[in-house]
């Protein structure tokens, strides 16, 4: 820039002044260290008000709502704002004068009205000063040589990587993110006989794994193409009872299909007006879209909540799933009752891509949600889910729909729970299997409440009614509920220690013809569990925890004890 002055015969005469001015209005510059916070500082000063929209309409430094004509350096900072308009502001109209200044924030400063002048120069040949002048301000540029230099520096250097990045992308609009988890699990379980006199070993300690690798695509910046990719080999550990239930399943058991991968979802999110739209091809689920209030303990079943599948949100949210729609409407009416709101609707069917079953003759389940963020620190929601399951289908599954003669899937809560028809089942005997296809049809009805009353703790909690018809035949009562505690940034900034109790889906009853109330208990099935999840870095945690499940699978008639799992899991996240 220099070189370009020394080509003229003569320069402005208040070229000395500037240099002079500018140096009088920033102050003495403090002599320190490059640093990334230094630099961050004059990055910022580049771009603040670069448009020029401080103070329109308001001249010279009278502009900054800092500075007055009593200040001692005024008649500078007018004069450098006036004649050459070089120095900007902060966006909230101050100028921040008094602060320290580094060499870098003057060279920063310097620079910009040496970049200013040239352009003035380059559009007006009057007033030209004189060479003693230029002479001043050669001596101001060669004084900060060194830290215009850095700058240079700096900049060719971030355009380089930028160039590099662009080359060698995976892709201009995907992002590809990744998680592996290694678990080692066992439940502590003394060897016991069910009904049928039949020894349960499950004290041997298993390990496998369960990986996910995941595709998000965004067209317009605003929506998102979601593509997930899945193998696992961790099958649930048995409970003790006469049959397996599903108090036992931990997130890391969805998939267990020896390590094959699957596609287990494809989903697109985009906006639609003020609202936000989802649609799942497959693998669908309520918490992809309406929010859980579970804070720290939902991870959407990945490695980095709680170690079950009932700790990590209601299971009100595990009926129904697979393919459909949903919609999240900014909820105004009660806003200024509840705060920030939102009104999420949705359908999913179990067996959309079925022929003989599709959208509409599938396994099916609507929702409907309220959500009121009453406050920063306290949410609350209501949840309603009207659902139907064919005979062989589990309520609490997450829309697996299997066929007559294949076990179920649960994902939580006992089998009863999930299909309370095997409680008139026993009584009829093959009149019953008979029974079990024409389904059940269920009402749930749940709350969801999230509390923090400090950063370093969070409660949350949730219960949840489901009224089942037993097409037909009869009615049955099902109830959860439960209760979480946690420790965010405990020993390590990422850690958490999570408390959780509470009992999981139970049937407490069947009312119909021939219904029989004694084949089972109905006590609850307790649900205690305690993890600590370490982050050791960025990208890997580990997580001890404990589960102690009382009175596993309602016992069905059996002698069976309680069931405790213990699990180490690492989680690798990419």
């Amino acid at each position: 820039m220099a070189k370009n002055f020394f080509k003229l015969n003569r320069v402005s005469p208040a070229l000395l002044g500037l240099a002079i001015a500018l140096a009088t209005a920033t102050g003495a510059a403090a002599q320190t260290a490059p640093n990334a916070e230094v630099l961050d500082q004059i990055n910022r000063y580049g771009t603040e008000d670069s448009n020029g929209s401080l103070g329109q309409g308001v001249p010279g430094a009278a502009q900054f709502s800092d500075v007055s004509p009593n200040d001692w350096a005024f008649q500078a900072l007018d004069d450098l704002v006036r004649r050459y308009d070089c120095l900007k502001g902060y966006p909230n109209g101050t100028y921040r004068g008094s602060r320290a200044l580094t060499r870098y924030e003057f060279a920063a400063g310097l620079n910009a009205c040496l970049q200013q002048i040239e352009r003035l120069i380059a559009a007006s040949t009057a007033d030209f000063v004189t060479r003693s002048d230029l002479e001043a301000l050669q001596r101001l540029i060669q004084e900060f040589e060194a830290e215009l230099a850095t700058l240079g520096t700096r900049v060719d250097a971030l355009e380089g990587r930028v160039a590099f990045l662009e080359d060698h992308q995976f892709s201009t609009t995907t992002k590809l993110a990744g998680e592996a988890i290694f678990a080692l699990t066992s439940d502590f379980s003394n060897d016991n006989n069910n009904a049928a006199g039949v020894v349960n070993n499950v004290t041997d300690a298993v390990f496998g794994n369960r990986v996910r690798l995941e595709l998000n695509t965004s067209f317009t910046g605003e929506d998102r193409l979601v593509t997930r990719l899945a193998a696992g080999n961790l099958n649930i550990l048995p409970t003790i009872g006469a049959a397996t239930g599903y108090e036992g399943t931990q997130t890391f058991n969805s998939p267990a299909n020896g390590n094959d991968v699957v596609v287990d979802w494809l989903a697109y999110y985009f906006p639609f007006r003020n609202s936000r739209a989802y649609v799942a091809a497959t693998g669908g689920v309520w918490d992809d879209f309406a929010p859980t209030l579970n804070p720290y303990f939902d991870d959407n079943d990945g490695g980095n909540g709680a170690l079950s599948t009932f700790a990590s949100r209601n299971p009100i949210y595990r009926i129904g799933g697979g393919s459909g729609a949903a919609i999240s409407l900014g909820f105004t009416p009660i806003e200024s009752i509840l705060g920030p709101s939102t009104l999420t609707l949705g359908y999913l069917a179990g067996q959309a891509s079925t022929p003989n079953r599709g959208l509409v003759n599938s396994d099916y389940a609507m929702l409907g949600q309220i959500n009121a963020n009453v406050s920063d620190r306290f949410g609350l929601g209501l949840t309603f889910v009207h659902a139907y399951h064919s005979g062989q289908s589990p309520i609490f599954g997450g829309g697996a729909a299997n066929t007559e003669g294949d076990p179920l899937n649960g994902l939580v809560g006992t089998s009863l729970a999930n299909n309370p028809i095997a409680g008139l089942a026993q009584t009829f005997g093959a009149a019953g299997t008979a029974f079990e296809s024409r389904g059940i049809s269920s009402n749930s009805y749940g709350v969801e409440v999230a509390l923090r009353p400090s950063d370093a703790i969070s409660f949350s909690g949730f219960a949840t009614l489901t009224q089942a018809r037993l097409i037909s035949r009869g009615d049955a009562d099902i109830w959860t509920f439960g209760a979480g505690l946690a420790f965010p940034d405990l020993g390590k900034e990422g850690s958490v220690l999570g408390l959780f109790g509470g009992a999981q889906p139970t049937l407490r009853g069947l009312q119909g013809a021939n219904a029989n109330n004694t084949a089972f208990r109905k006590d609850f099935s307790w649900h205690l569990e305690a993890f600590y999840k370490y982050q050791i870095s960025d990208n890997i945690s580990i997580t001890p925890g404990v589960i102690w499940l009382t009175d596993p699978n309602q016992q069905l008639g059996g002698t069976g004890s309680d069931a405790i799992i213990g699990t180490l899991r690492t989680t690798f996240s990419f």
